[in-house]
């Protein structure tokens, strides 16, 4: 095989030479070091700016221990690892193929009749690789480490947080509005002051559910009863408020039992964020908002879910824009390639950034907000390839 120096010369293979296999492992140890390259600069950039600092600033200003920084910083390492395996795609196929090019190898190549769909088949199957590996960590591995250098960091700070919400748990429940059923108006609203794990403390419920009556149930604690399916609040009042205002009736109680939903519970039960949580956490936590009927929430839930299925498929479509810019014939420097690869990069995350917040809004649905930037960089890959190939 020749040197980066010298044009490779493929001699005509006498039948059954297998001639492709040996360009297959020659392509894929040439894109190995660029994505190997790639992973280690953008990680290293990513955690700097998104980790590190801020570690600085808690060792300088809070006490934390060196040795406990360390630790936190390996656990946040996976986060912006996975992260990397996009862009070390994209500047992998990019470099590799360019150099390709520009030392004349696509020529004896296409010389000897490979085409070059056949020539950018080792960076499609290493786009699929590095997809696989993307969905493990971000399932397996990225999560987990978040959530638990989330727990080490507060600890440190002697601020450990218990596995739930402690104070101000609020729940609101939304149902379709009488004069338009398109709209939404609140139901039901929770608060509980304080939540020491199985009892609620201080609540106050506000229940506009029943038209034309409502009521506000005001109780020192309360707890919810596995038997009965139910809350049973303690040392409290409900009043009865007519729409004009005026008070229907006032009931005061030692013990009574009120068909609210578990929802409240749940929320406060659960302090992991998104990105401490894989597609089946999530998926549990977005069932637990459909209860509140907040739209809000369950559009903004249901594009993080989308989120995690395209965030892999991002390997991709960065594999095969990438290698299809990288056989047109051109002469570009590592240096080149690089410059583009971070255009490139930006352009793709401006535009999930834009598709998130109209996703968020309503303008787009959860599968378009999340899928639109791999689905028109998948066409612009299809599109230089076929270009390409002409």
């Amino acid at each position: 095989m020749a040197s980066a120096s010298s044009p490779a010369t493929f001699p005509r293979p006498r039948s059954g030479t297998p001639l492709l296999t040996v360009m297959d492992r020659y392509i894929a140890k040439e894109l190995t070091m660029p994505f190997l390259f790639g992973v280690g600069a953008f990680s290293s950039i990513g955690i700097s700016i998104g980790a590190l600092f801020e570690l600085i600033r808690r060792i300088t200003e809070s006490g934390l221990a060196i040795t406990l920084a360390a630790q936190i910083f390996l656990l946040k390492l996976p986060e912006f690892i996975v992260l990397a395996f996009p862009m070390s795609t994209l500047l992998a196929t990019m470099m590799t193929y360019s150099r390709f090019s520009s030392d004349s190898e696509l020529i004896a190549l296409r010389g000897v009749g490979v085409s070059i769909r056949r020539i950018i088949t080792p960076a499609v199957v290493l786009s699929l690789l590095v997809t696989g590996l993307t969905f493990v960590f971000n399932e397996l591995i990225t999560p987990a480490a978040n959530y638990r250098a989330a727990i080490t960091l507060e600890q440190a700070l002697k601020s450990e947080r218990p596995p739930f919400q402690e104070r101000n748990i609020f729940y609101q429940e939304f149902q379709p509005a009488s004069d338009d059923p398109a709209a939404q108006e609140l139901k039901r609203q929770f608060y509980a002051r304080r939540f020491d794990g199985t009892t609620m403390h201080g609540l106050t419920i506000l229940d506009f559910s029943q038209e034309g009556l409502n009521q506000v149930v005001s109780a020192e604690s309360a707890n919810w009863d596995v038997e009965s399916n139910a809350w049973t609040f303690y040392n409290g009042t409900i009043y009865v408020v007519a729409p004009d205002g005026s008070f229907r009736n006032i009931i005061t109680f030692e013990t009574q039992e009120l068909q609210l939903p578990r929802t409240p519970l749940d929320l406060a039960g659960r302090t992991k964020n998104d990105t401490e949580m894989n597609i089946a956490e999530a998926t549990q936590q977005l069932e637990l908002v459909r209860q509140s009927g907040d739209e809000k929430m369950i559009r903004r839930w249901q594009i993080r879910i989308m989120q995690k299925y395209a965030l892999p498929f991002v390997c991709v479509v960065f594999g095969l824009v990438g290698a299809s810019i990288g056989v047109l014939p051109q002469r570009t420097s590592r240096a080149t390639s690089f410059g583009i690869s971070i255009v490139i990069i930006f352009g793709y995350y401006l535009l999930s950034f834009i598709t998130n917040a109209m996703g968020e809004v309503g303008v787009l649905s959860p599968f378009m907000s999340a899928w639109l930037p791999t689905l028109l960089g998948l066409a612009i890959g299809l599109y230089l390839l076929f270009r390409a190939s002409k």
